[in-house]
């Protein structure tokens, strides 16, 4: 499965691959858990709620010490896109454990998440005792994301924009810090001459892969960060105010748990 685009050192591995990676000692402030704890929990929850996996990748980056991984999922397919869970965990005490839903785009090879990142949870003492717990809460979520994340795709691709909109909601992107402004020419030139012509109409849609495409290479989990940013801009650009609201508060959170706060779990 393509859809886990690798940044600079990250490379493609076997679930053995991620299995065979050596646990480092704990320390007092400090307990790691294997890669696969966090996967196998995903994937027995997702079992449990009848969602099967169509395809998986894992990737493994710093010498085996962070691991991600993308399960696609069979039941989330619409079309052209479908629901995909992400997962990352790390020995190296870089960030917490996290699970994430977001959308993967078929025609583009893009994985966009939408912003859902609900759980993560420090390497602290008992992470291991709450995860099955977590992973479960977060799961039981699905029903309320796929909605959600329908509604908005279907409104992006309905919702057209001017080239002044466009030009305006460059410059707003740059200052939610969706895209560095080195990349402003890069979006600007897919939205112009899309490279699939599925994105050819002057929709939100549109604009939106044109910003996934370009961002392509950065790790599925600041990938995700910058996505809720987006989800903001095109969420009111599009009129669904309700959801911009929604994202804030995602926004919020996700910012609190890749700063290394633990969400959702007791110490």
């Amino acid at each position: 499965m393509q859809g886990l685009v690798l940044h600079a050192g990250a490379a493609v591995a076997t679930l053995d691959q991620v299995r065979d990676v050596p646990l480092p000692a704990a320390t007092d402030t400090f307990q790691p858990i294997p890669h696969l704890t966090v996967y196998d929990a995903v994937r027995r929850e997702l079992t449990g709620i009848g969602l099967d996996v169509a395809d998986e990748t894992h990737a493994l980056t710093h010498g085996g010490a962070r691991y991600f991984g993308i399960l696609k999922l069979k039941n989330g397919s619409h079309g052209d896109y479908t629901l995909a869970a992400g997962i990352r965990n790390t020995h190296d005490q870089s960030f917490a454990a996290a699970v994430s839903f977001g959308s993967y785009v078929f025609v583009c090879d893009n994985l966009a998440f939408s912003g859902e990142v609900v759980i993560a949870r420090k390497h602290t003492r008992f992470i291991e005792r709450d995860l099955p717990g977590l992973v479960n809460r977060v799961v039981g979520r699905f029903g309320e994301l796929r909605v959600r994340q329908e509604r908005r795709i279907e409104i992006y691709k309905q919702h057209e924009l001017t080239e002044i909109a466009v030009h305006d909601l460059l410059i707003r992107s740059i200052d939610s810090r969706v895209v560095p402004v080195t990349r402003v020419p890069a979006v600007l030139a897919e939205w112009r001459k899309p490279q699939h012509e599925e994105f050819a109409p002057r929709t939100a849609w549109s604009l939106f892969n044109a910003y996934t495409e370009t961002l392509k290479g950065t790790n599925p989990f600041e990938l995700g960060r910058r996505t809720i940013k987006l989800h903001g801009l095109l969420d009111r650009a599009a009129g669904l105010g309700e959801l911009a609201e929604l994202t804030a508060g995602d926004d919020a959170r996700i910012e609190g748990d890749f700063g290394g706060e633990e969400v959702h779990a007791a110490r």
